[in-house]
């Protein structure tokens, strides 16, 4: 069954007339079309007794009809009214729709209620959004040979951004390096904006790479990934330039050792929760709990962070062809931070990563 009759499926199953679709990532997903629309209305609306539609922006017609996409098309003009053009191709197909599925964690306030003007006696009140996220939650064999090349290519990229570490090099720096070698070998985009941060800047954990300079006898926190073929990589590292003191290489050491207990344990039947707290006692016991601040673990595949999350009170357990990252951090403010992390996939017996660079302390920049 493909994607669009499991949708479908799901549809019908939950008495809907309709879903309307439009995360821009759940209908690449569903259709194969990737576009940001920026402020234009890309929507993908599905039946349980009807074929499926898409309506786009006018200019993105002849691009879905390139994908392939074998059901009708809908575009339409920047002076048109999306909405009422929606509602009319709707009615063609159910006279008078009564219980819509949405993704309520996309659709803005704005945009629901354009619809709600369209259809005032509908209800909208189903959330698509845990169907669809189940649906991308398993990754099939190829989508898993794709995540295995982006994870090829972080690996290059930690070789690059290694190798340009010097003292005084700033992180905007070492991260352009990164950039420009990727680029030249056609990866032309990162899943997200490349993050390095020396010293004290790393225990901040969602700090933005700057001009902050590398310095002699720190810890420096990198954490990048790809996106080639639709799909991403994600992975960190911290490596060290010159001589570490006896907390830094502590600090290493407690996070290393909570990142290769959980990534050994991860395997089908366990819940998330309990690979989150292997990794977590690690650092409790170390004296380092209150600076492990967020989750072991996201999900992964078309995005860099999906569903699910691996942590405390998540009892979903885990399955073969889950993707998810695997990353304690330790972030002590005023002084260093340390996150080591890789993507796992779930196998039927164990997992296996997608980046492969060494996790032992590596010692750069001289």
């Amino acid at each position: 069954m493909n994607k669009l009759s499991q949708l479908r499926q799901a549809v019908n199953e939950a008495q809907l007339d309709v879903a309307y679709l439009s995360d821009p990532m759940t209908i690449k997903y569903l259709t194969g079309f990737g576009s940001d629309p920026i402020e234009r209305v890309l929507a993908l609306l599905v039946f349980a007794d009807h074929d499926p539609f898409l309506f786009a922006p006018a200019l993105e017609v002849e691009a879905i009809k390139d994908t392939g996409w074998p059901y009708d098309v809908y575009g339409y003009l920047d002076h048109e009214q999306p909405y009422a053009m929606i509602a009319e191709q709707i009615k063609k197909r159910v006279a008078a729709p009564s219980r819509f599925g949405i993704e309520q964690g996309f659709l803005t306030v704005a945009r629901l209620r354009a619809l709600q003007e369209q259809f005032p006696k509908a209800s909208f009140d189903y959330d698509m959004t845990p169907t669809i996220q189940h649906m991308r939650l398993i990754k099939s064999p190829d989508e898993i040979a794709i995540l295995e090349e982006n994870g090829k290519w972080a690996d290059f990229a930690f070789k690059v951004g290694f190798d340009a570490v010097k003292i005084g090099a700033t992180e905007n720096q070492i991260a352009a390096e990164i950039h420009y070698a990727l680029q030249k070998h056609g990866v032309m985009h990162m899943s997200f904006d490349t993050l390095i941060q020396a010293g004290a800047h790393a225990a901040e954990p969602h700090g933005a790479t700057n001009d902050t300079k590398i310095q002699d006898n720190e810890l420096v926190l990198f954490d990048l990934g790809t996106n080639v073929d639709g799909y991403t990589s994600d992975a960190s590292r911290t490596v060290a330039v010159g001589t570490l003191n006896d907390k830094q290489k502590d600090i290493y050491q407690v996070c290393l050792e909570a990142q290769l207990a959980a990534q050994e344990a991860a395997k089908p039947g366990m819940t998330a929760a309990e690979l989150d707290k292997i990794a977590r006692d690690i650092i409790d016991q170390a004296g380092y709990g209150e600076y492990f601040i967020h989750r072991l673990g996201h999900g992964m595949g078309m995005t860099d962070h999906e569903f699910p999350s691996i942590m405390e009170g998540n009892d979903m357990l885990l399955e073969p062809g889950m993707c998810f990252s695997i990353e304690p951090g330790i972030y002590i403010p005023g002084f260093a931070g340390v996150r080591i992390e890789d993507c796992i996939h779930i196998t039927k017996d164990g997992n296996e990563p997608f980046t492969h660079t060494t996790k032992e302390l590596q010692y750069v920049g001289r």
